[in-house]
């Protein structure tokens, strides 16, 4: 069995079929196809109907993705949305017979499996796909989430099903606004992490460390989703703004300030407070205080914020909240004993 068959056992005679034809279309790996495309060696049904605005995201070479707080959840592995015309899915499903015919890989009983589904849409349940009805409405099928786990895109596997222009569906993971937020969620990228510390140079073992970020960089960020296609017009803005800074010394031998090694945001969007000279005994409103030197080495700080993410968007009210998020990276620190003069 090929690659994408094996990859995809278990799945609809469907899926397995539109993975046929996106490999049968032939091309690089990390090709786009007109309805598929592949991640590595992996083939899977994918169509460009949502649209990002990325304009106000997070950018620089620093700049990453949040990981959701919330371990339980995670973008839409897949939905359902418009995706043919009456012509697209006669050529689509041509396209699968084409496809299937050239993958030695496929089932033996693929093609009276894939006889009998098309022949649906010609003059079973539908007419001729439907073509009397063409510009009345659209065919919607499956879309995968190329970025979630392979068995969890292909959990909707319905056929492809009619509707017509401004109707949606009553189908469980139809297009919605929360669905666009979720998408938008991931591709929200967020500043990196690197703070300063001060007074600079290496630490003193027993005096704090001050540490803090720019409010001119730590500002919300937001990605724009949307889907215009088959009489629907929806979009779902995701927010991220900045909550607070947790600082990891990258050992036990320190104390943090404050105590929770949670520093929190202030009014005009930056955390903790700059170093000024004057202050080096004092104790900080975010850094920390090393105990131990670091020897010949140094310590692998860890300084993370959490974001909180909401969303709006079309149809709701007020803003709908999302888990929230954690970037960070480590710094390293080197700490050293304070050297003193005996006269």
């Amino acid at each position: 069995m090929s690659r994408a068959a094996a990859c995809l056992s278990g799945a609809t005679v469907l899926t397995l079929l539109s993975a046929a034809a996106a490999a049968a279309a032939g091309g690089l790996p990390g090709e786009k196809f007109p309805e598929g495309g592949r991640k590595g060696e992996d083939v899977y049904a994918q169509v460009e109907v949502i649209k990002y605005d990325t304009s106000k995201n997070g950018n620089g070479a620093a700049a990453g993705p949040v990981s959701a707080v919330q371990t339980d959840w995670s973008p839409p592995p897949c939905w359902y949305a418009p995706k043919w015309s009456p012509d697209e899915l006669s050529d689509y499903y041509q396209r699968l017979y084409n496809g299937m015919r050239n993958d030695p890989g496929m089932p033996p009983d693929a093609a009276s499996q894939w006889n009998e589904e098309r022949r649906n849409y010609i003059d079973g349940d539908y007419e001729d796909f439907n073509r009397e009805k063409d510009g009345e409405g659209m065919w919607w099928g499956a879309v995968q989430n190329p970025n979630a786990p392979l068995d969890e895109q292909f959990t909707c596997n319905r056929l492809p099903f009619w509707a017509d222009n401004g109707e949606t569906p009553d189908v469980e993971n139809i297009i919605t606004p929360e669905i666009l937020a979720g998408l938008a969620y991931e591709q929200i990228k967020v500043p990196g992490t690197e703070v300063t510390l001060a007074p600079g140079g290496k630490s003193k073992v027993n005096l704090p460390t001050w540490a803090w970020l720019d409010g001119g960089e730590f500002k919300p960020v937001a990605v724009t989703a949307s889907l215009a296609v088959g009489g629907l017009d929806m979009s779902a803005t995701t927010t991220a703004t900045p909550k607070s800074l947790r600082i990891e010394p990258g050992t036990k031998d320190a104390r943090l300030h404050p105590a929770s090694g949670e520093c929190t945001i202030n009014d005009d969007g930056s955390i903790g407070e700059p170093y000024a000279k004057g202050k080096a005994d004092q104790e900080p409103p975010c850094g920390v205080t090393y105990l131990r030197s670091s020897g010949d080495g140094s310590y692998a700080m860890e300084a993370t914020v959490t974001w909180e993410i909401g969303w709006t968007g079309t149809g709701v009210a007020a803003p709908q909240a999302l888990p929230d998020g954690t970037f960070g990276n480590e710094q390293a620190v080197e700490v050293e004993e304070i050297q003193s003069i005996n006269r």
